[in-house]
């Protein structure tokens, strides 16, 4: 009997000591996360986040424009050099470890994705957006606040892109013009602005040939070292890209043409399961 209450009471007291211990770890939250981890939180975590995208949106904004400079850049793993002053080639090339920043290098390929184009002018404008919020912040200002602001301004820059807005769709001649605008534009930061023209007009023409499709996969591009941009042109066909084989003709007048989705070989033909042999090909 004098072992029993005091087993019991021992047994009370380790389970009292194991809840202690289990409230305790639980209400530790660095436990589930690395021995080296920190935790950012309130005006610390906010000013790290301004920090970031505006340090990416200075790292673009002296690419933009006509006169924007290009950057230097060199792989830390090969050492390879490539000078650009693309944004989105830019932004995909350097190390990130902020998460605001990585939002603006999100914005920035999703903007080159389905545009092709604007990638540095997103990340300016979202940078210089935050910028202005940061002051706003300052001044004890809600961040709700200056969302619901930034959602009026969307709604008030729409309406006047609306309103300001030609349709030119009926005028073919008016309508290329305006292709050519748009890309003259777009070419003019880049390093074909001097001969934007040219290829302007190269780019505009392809497109048209599209007949309202949107898919650029119809346009081929073929590049052949030697040449000078100058020697760039439109064919009105199709270019093949083949080397001729020895012995064969380099000439062939009212020739018969096979277009064929399947590949041939020089000793036998598979289509669709079949097999064929020919005497010479």
């Amino acid at each position: 009997r004098d072992g029993g209450p005091g087993r019991s009471c021992g047994g009370r007291w380790r389970r009292g000591q194991r809840r202690r211990a289990a409230s305790g770890a639980m209400a530790d939250p660095a436990s589930v996360l690395d021995g080296q981890a920190t935790v950012d939180k309130g005006e610390n975590s906010r000013m790290a986040s301004f920090v970031g995208a505006i340090a990416i949106a200075d790292l673009v904004k002296s690419t933009l424009g006509p006169k924007g400079m290009d950057k230097v850049l060199q792989s830390m793993s090969t050492g390879n050099v490539q000078i650009t002053n693309d944004g989105a080639t830019i932004l995909k090339s350097i190390h990130i470890d902020n998460p605001a920043a990585k939002v603006l290098v999100d914005m920035s390929k999703t903007q080159d994705d389905e545009v092709g184009d604007g990638t540095t002018s997103v990340v300016v404008l979202a940078g210089e957006l935050l910028r202005q919020a940061e002051l706003l912040i300052s001044q004890r200002v809600h961040p709700m606040t200056i969302m619901d602001g930034w959602r009026m301004a969307v709604g008030a820059a729409r309406e006047a892109l609306i309103a300001s807005a030609r349709d030119n769709g009926a005028d073919q001649a008016a309508f290329r013009e305006d292709l050519l605008n748009i890309a003259r534009t777009t070419l003019s930061s880049k390093l074909l602005n001097k001969d934007k023209n040219k290829f302007a007009t190269l780019a505009v023409d392809a497109v048209l040939r599209l007949k309202g499709s949107t898919d650029l996969n119809l346009i081929q591009i073929i590049k052949l070292p030697g040449g000078s941009l100058e020697q760039s042109y439109l064919e009105e066909g199709f270019l093949l890209e083949k080397k001729i084989g020895v012995g064969q003709p380099k000439r062939i007048e009212n020739a018969k043409i096979l277009v064929a989705n399947t590949p041939m070989d020089t000793d036998k033909i598979k289509i669709y399961g079949s097999r064929g042999k020919g005497d010479s090909m």
